[in-house]
């Protein structure tokens, strides 16, 4: 035998030992497993060259139908909010029936069979739009009670300022105006009721509760005051204020307090 045409012959029998190693090799690789267990050729995102087919699915809706055209490799919830526009579903209300069967939002149209053509009913889940609708008004709540707390603790730091000059006055042996101190008092007593009728969940009961107990010691100061304020001094034991006029008010304000904290 002539030892060139052995040494050719050798080099092609390596070639498809090779190239059929290599072509098992990368159809192994190629294949991965998805959701219910099936076999199918791996996504490979880099491989421009291989375009995914667009499929046309028909969507029964009531008596309506929707021709949507979508990757044959996409998912059950891409497919929901294609649907959203067309059928004024919020994505998370819609259920998928392919075969007298629900399909997860997480499934594949490929993996469940879809196909060019294939007919899917669409209901509304009813249970999901009302929780949904629930979870929202939530929110919207909390959205609304953090805002008022912020509101009220903003103005309660205006008004503290106004309470410690009040204080200073009284400490350096100034007269503090009866009428400063009766309006201080009524504000806070305000933004204690505004306190009380915010409903606080969560989160935000603790900052309620701070808030509370902060202006109810503003007004125990601001009581504090005025009974200071109410007893005689030494230019001829004269009070500079007759608490006997706003008695049935002082009665009435402690009786408030009491109200919130048992609230709290």
């Amino acid at each position: 035998m002539n030892p060139t045409n052995s040494k050719i012959d050798n080099m092609f029998s390596l070639s498809k030992r090779n190239s059929v190693g290599d072509g098992a090799g990368q159809s192994v690789a190629k294949l991965e497993i998805r959701p219910g267990g099936m076999l199918v050729q791996k996504r490979d995102s880099s491989q421009n060259s291989v375009s995914i087919p667009t499929i046309k699915v028909r969507v029964k809706y009531g008596s309506s139908f929707h021709d949507i055209r979508i990757s044959s490799q996409a998912s059950f919830g891409e497919l929901k909010k294609m649907l959203a526009e067309p059928t004024g579903l919020h994505p998370q209300d819609q259920k998928l029936i392919f075969k007298n069967k629900e399909r997860s939002s997480k499934a594949y149209l490929d993996a469940e069979r879809v196909r060019d053509g294939s007919k899917i009913v669409l209901v509304e889940d009813i249970v999901s739009r009302e929780r949904r609708c629930l979870e929202m008004l939530k929110n919207v709540k909390v959205e609304m009670a953090s805002k008022s707390l912020a509101e009220i603790s903003l103005k309660v730091d205006k008004l503290a300022g106004q309470l410690t000059a009040l204080e200073t006055t009284a400490s350096r042996g100034g007269q503090v105006s009866k009428m400063d101190v009766e309006n201080l008092t009524e504000i806070f007593m305000e933004k204690l009721v505004k306190l009380d009728g915010i409903v606080a969940e969560g989160d935000l009961k603790m900052p309620r509760m701070v808030q509370v107990r902060r202006v109810q010691k503003h007004i125990e100061t601001l009581d504090a005051l005025k009974l200071q304020n109410s007893k005689p001094r030494n230019n001829g034991g004269k009070s500079p204020c007759q608490p006997q006029a706003d008695s049935s008010r002082q009665q009435s304000m402690p009786m408030q307090i009491q109200q919130v904290q048992l609230r709290q």
